[in-house]
Order: C-alpha cells, then sequence, then structure tokens
C-alpha cells in the first residue's frame, strides 16, 4: 500500500482508511473476535490509517476495541475520531453539537476508551448550524496545542463553512482543517458542486466514506425489490432505485470486461481522484480482503472518463452559468488562455 500526506500536513496516512463503525455494533455489526483479524490483515497490507467516533458509534464499543487493537504499537497507527453526534435521550443540552463543552467532553471520553493521551485526528463529525465558527475553531486549536489532538478536520459540513473556518484560523494564526471526510461515491457525486473544488483550492484531503454505496455498488442488488436481508434493510444509507441500479449495472459491465470485482471497479475510481482516500467499511475479514484486491490495479484515463459519463451529475447554477459565459467574461480569450 502507498502512502500520501493528510492535506497540508507532514502526516503520512496509507492510502486506504479502514472505518471501524461496525466494531462493536450489535445485530449488523462486528464482534471484537472478529475485529482482530480484520485489523491485522489492513495492517499486514501496510495500512496505517484507521477511522471510529465517539459513543454514537456502538455506545463507544467502536473505540474500547481499536484502542486494545492498537496497545503496544500505538504510535504506528494514526486513529481518526471524531465529536459532534450523541444518542438523544440525555438530559444535558450540551452532550452534541460542535461547541466547546461538547468537544471537551467528547475528547476526553474517546481518549480514555482509546486507552491514548492523543488523538492523530479528529473529525467535526457534523456541522450543528450554530455554534459559532471562531468558537469551534479556537476550542480546536487549544486541544492542539495541549496536545491532545495533532491534526483537525471537517465531516459533513457545508463548503463554505470549511473554507470560512480555515480562512480565520490562518488569520488568527490558529489550527486549520486539514482534510473532509464525505459521502462520495459513483451513486453520491453532489460534492463535485462545492466540496471537492473547495478541497483542490485549500489543499484538502478528501476521506470518502460509503465508497460502495452502501453495497449497492458491488453488484449483490438486483432490483430495487432485492433486500434480501443485506445491510440496506438494516442501515439504510442510500436509497436503492432504478438510478442506483443502473449505475451499479454499469459498474459490473465494466468489472466483466477487466475480470474484476464490481468492489475494485467502484473503490479505483475513487482511487483515481486526485487526493480521495475511500474509507473502507468492511464488517468481516472476507469482505476487506475483497475491497484490499483493488489495490492490484488501477482504472485508466478512458475507463475512469466512461465511469464519469455512466454517472453524470448536472452541476447546476452557478457552474452551468460560468460554463455558458465563459467567451464572455474572459473577453473571448478563452483558448489561447493557459491558466
Amino acid at each position: 500500500m502507498n502512502y500520501q500526506l493528510l492535506g497540508r500536513s507532514g502526516l503520512r496516512v496509507s492510502e486506504l482508511c479502514l472505518g471501524t463503525m461496525t466494531f462493536g455494533a450489535k445485530q449488523w455489526g462486528t464482534s471484537e473476535e472478529e475485529a482482530g483479524p480484520i485489523y491485522r490483515a489492513f495492517r499486514d497490507a501496510g495500512g496505517n490509517f484507521f477511522d471510529t467516533a465517539n459513543e454514537i458509534y456502538s455506545d463507544g464499543r467502536s473505540e474500547e476495541i481499536l484502542g486494545r487493537l492498537v496497545k503496544g504499537h500505538r504510535d504506528e497507527a494514526v486513529i481518526a475520531s471524531k465529536y459532534s453526534f450523541h444518542v438523544p435521550g440525555s438530559r444535558n443540552p450540551n452532550i452534541a453539537g460542535n461547541q466547546r463543552k461538547s468537544l471537551k467532553r467528547s475528547v476526553e471520553a474517546s481518549l480514555r476508551r482509546l486507552g491514548t493521551d492523543y488523538l492523530d485526528v479528529l473529525w467535526t463529525h457534523c456541522w450543528d448550524g450554530i455554534t459559532p465558527v471562531d468558537e469551534v475553531m479556537r476550542a480546536l486549536d487549544d486541544l492542539v496545542r495541549e496536545g491532545k489532538i495533532l491534526y483537525i478536520g471537517a465531516s459533513n459540513t457545508p463548503a463554505w463553512v470549511v473554507a470560512q473556518s480555515n480562512t480565520l484560523a490562518e488569520l488568527r494564526g490558529w489550527t486549520s482543517f486539514v482534510g473532509l471526510q464525505i459521502e462520495y461515491n459513483l451513486i453520491e457525486r453532489a460534492a463535485e458542486r462545492e466540496l471537492l473544488p473547495m478541497a483542490a483550492a485549500l489543499g484538502l484531503s478528501v476521506c470518502a466514506w460509503s465508497p460502495l454505496a452502501s453495497g449497492i455498488l458491488s453488484g449483490k442488488y438486483g432490483n430495487a425489490d432485492d433486500t434480501q436481508g443485506k445491510r440496506l434493510e438494516t442501515f439504510q444509507l442510500k436509497p436503492l432505485d432504478e438510478r442506483s441500479l443502473a449505475i451499479a449495472k454499469g459498474v459490473s459491465a465494466l468489472a466483466e470486461q477487466l475480470d474484476r470485482h464490481p468492489v475494485h471497479v467502484a473503490l479505483n475510481w475513487l482511487r483515481a481522484k486526485p487526493g480521495v482516500i475511500p474509507l473502507l467499511g468492511a464488517r468481516t475479514l472476507a469482505q476487506l480482503s475483497d475491497n484490499l484486491a483493488c489495490l492490484d490495479f488501477q482504472l485508466d484515463a478512458d475507463q475512469v472518463a466512461s465511469l464519469d459519463q455512466l454517472s453524470h451529475l448536472e452541476l447546476g447554477y452557478p457552474h452551468d452559468f460560468i460554463k455558458r459565459t465563459k467567451g464572455i467574461v474572459l473577453g473571448g480569450f478563452q483558448d489561447v488562455i493557459k491558466a
């Protein structure tokens, strides 16, 4: 496995990230006995990047299991966790959200569960829409200065918020976000409207969660009624509609031409995108092994382009307007200006 720098930092992370949301989850998840072989296989393949979250992941069992697995070689692992979410039912209105109090409580609890004194990366799990940007960035910077977190990132957050946050942080000498964690796959490409262009402009890495669109891109669904007890039936993140099935069929067709599995094609489409790190969510060792086989080959430019066209996304306004008026805005010199 190769490595890349996480955003505008010197942190070396593997080109695939192992998501541990399934660790400790009841019914549809992975037991601790099953998690061990998955973790070791990922490490044996060269992976060093692990993603978890606070108690929103299996009431904290995900962090606890990961903490026990990294014991004895903590410095070799890059551990990313998250704060902001909490299951409803508490009498504490500050138990969730982006504010300083929620941040402090969540990080301290995560450190205890992981059995470590620092997190390599902390993601804001989702933007709450009410906490001032300066409070969030200053509070995160304080934890960096205390050594409890080393780098910060934003997940499930509007592009304008991330841009404002990093601009403010740079102006005031605070720690800036080095990466985004977003839903991104051949079916869900809305991030291409604003988030991905912003990430490229600001030098942010992109961790793509749900790279297989809840398994739809694996080719295991034949029609919109074909759930058969699979993950979509118990933990649905993406609707199983005709558009999704058509894209999955196209992925399977290319995979057949290449004598590969659809999973490998879907993951390698992401790997071909600059700065994108697929976040694997394997529930079993067999699933992880299947996913890791994507490292055995790469898609060529024509194959990537065909997949782009297969799931073409209309960017909408203002992008379409800008494209239509390029000749006017560049005074007719658009073909001779090299930018």
